[in-house]
């Protein structure tokens, strides 16, 4: 099964928990997809392979075949070409490689050439296969990457953690597609459960299954807890602000690793999850 764990906002445990699950499985998978900033290679410290290069197909004019006619300008929605005089003007670093330029040219002025975007690489740690994706800063978007990222995985043993970017927007979306079920990661603020909302939108839009992970939390007020409760969303943790806990992946360890009472707590999300996702 496929599980993908996501969250509104950085910095609230979401690769803590996808670290953590893995290493609870056995033998599975973990996957990173945060592409723009990926550190889950930093716990698993993997044996790499050699690396996959990702690359997206961007626009090349023939000036002399183009007429200046505009079509391909006024087609692009990500303004990535211009006309300036009578010379066509292309800005790689914005386009989104939809290819739709080339289709609208009617005098066969574009064509298409190939642009390193990221890379993907892959390796085991003990019995846990590791796929991480990394995002050359400036490109558009880190989508080709994960879908190369979730390509090459296919075959791996299951279980199969997608530890999925922050946020809601299009890499989130690619990440979760295929996914058995989404543990959302949150913590107990009235920002974290603003942002709960947006990733409970995003997989309650794909029809997702899902549950709660609550962070950090402390006594008094839980917002996010009442989000989950009014949503009636199930919680199937809730992981105490623990200093200890911090400090272990703060230097880079993974808590069900090093410490009995963590490996109990993430194996028996890792049953509950399972459980769920077979109903």
């Amino acid at each position: 099964m496929k599980i993908a764990v996501l969250s509104g906002k950085g910095g609230t445990g979401k690769t803590m928990v996808s670290v953590n699950l893995s290493a609870v499985a056995g033998r599975g998978t973990y996957i990173d997809c945060d592409v723009e900033e990926p550190n889950g290679h930093l716990f698993f410290r993997p044996q790499w392979d050699k690396p996959w290069t990702v690359s997206t197909k961007v626009p090349v004019v023939d000036q002399e075949m183009c007429t200046g006619c505009k079509n391909c300008v006024e087609f692009c929605n990500f303004n990535a070409l211009a006309l300036a005089g009578n010379k066509l003007v292309i800005f790689e670093d914005i386009c989104h490689s939809c290819g739709g330029c080339v289709l609208v040219c009617p005098h066969r002025a574009l064509s298409e050439k190939d642009r390193a975007i990221g890379t993907v690489n892959s390796g085991n740690s003990g019995d846990i296969a590791i796929y991480s994706g990394e995002l050359t800063p400036g490109q558009p978007s880190g989508v080709p990457i994960i879908q190369k990222l979730i390509q090459l995985s296919c075959s791996s043993p299951s279980p199969v953690v997608i530890d999925c970017p922050p946020g809601s927007a299009c890499t989130v979306m690619e990440s979760i597609a295929d996914a058995d079920y989404c543990l959302l990661v949150a913590e107990p603020t009235v920002f974290g459960a603003h942002n709960l909302e947006l990733v409970h939108q995003l997989v309650t839009l794909f029809d997702k299954p899902h549950g709660a992970v609550l962070n950090k939390c402390t006594a008094g007020a839980n917002p996010s807890e009442d989000y989950c409760r009014a949503q009636d969303i199930p919680v199937l943790v809730s992981i105490p602000f623990d200093p200890a806990l911090g400090k272990l992946t703060s230097d880079g360890l993974i808590a069900a690793n090093e410490d009995s009472n963590w490996q109990t707590i993430f194996a028996s999300l890792l049953e509950t999850v399972q459980r769920e996702a077979a109903k």
